[in-house]
């Protein structure tokens, strides 16, 4: 076993046993190219084999406590990573094949006040969970997932390195979806 795998299995058994953030960013740091080479190789673009990639890290993380520690991490990743993307290649041909412009539009008129209301206060929450966000994590949220900007030229652009705007969306994502899950449970309740 390589070292580099036999260290990745030291790092998972940390992760798994002690919650060990420190140990996670370890395996993020050691991983995150590799993983990317992988994904760009299936995905041919950047900005879906960062997201592949942030989609295995959340999993493992969230996953850390049931999850078995391969004998080999190396090949398992290149599993875990090749599944990743060809799932998400997959993903986006299903949603090219049938165009948003084909589907028929949703207008405010069609929907019942109760929905309407629901809608505006969704979108009242998402917007409020995004002003809620540290500036930083905020503006390099806006910048990829609403004006798609790519990684890259959102960490020229605001001088910092590719991880750390993965790190920041990453945050960003994971707060959102929490505050907009809440809004769902309060509803489903």
């Amino acid at each position: 076993m390589p070292n580099t795998a036999m260290e990745a299995t030291e790092l998972l058994k940390e992760i798994q046993k002690h919650d060990s953030q420190q140990a996670f960013r370890s395996l993020y740091d050691m991983y995150y190219d590799r993983f990317f080479r992988i994904a760009f190789y299936y995905l041919q673009r950047d900005e879906w084999a960062q997201e592949v990639i942030l989609d295995v890290f959340t999993t493992l993380w969230n996953h850390r406590k049931s999850q078995l520690i391969p004998d080999d991490f190396n090949k398992y990743s290149y599993i875990l990573i090749r599944n990743a993307a060809l799932n998400y290649l997959e993903k986006e041909q299903r949603r090219e094949a049938s165009p948003l412009e084909n589907m028929p539009e949703i207008s405010s008129s069609n929907l019942s006040p109760e929905e309407q209301m629901m809608n505006e206060e969704l979108f009242n929450i998402y917007e409020n969970s995004l002003n809620e966000l540290p500036e930083r994590c905020r503006t390099i949220f806006i910048k990829v997932r609403e004006e798609k900007q790519s990684y890259a030229s959102v960490a020229e652009e605001l001088n910092i390195s590719p991880k750390t705007v993965d790190a920041q969306l990453q945050k960003a994502v994971t707060r959102l979806k929490d505050k907009i899950n809440n809004y769902f449970r309060f509803f489903s309740v």
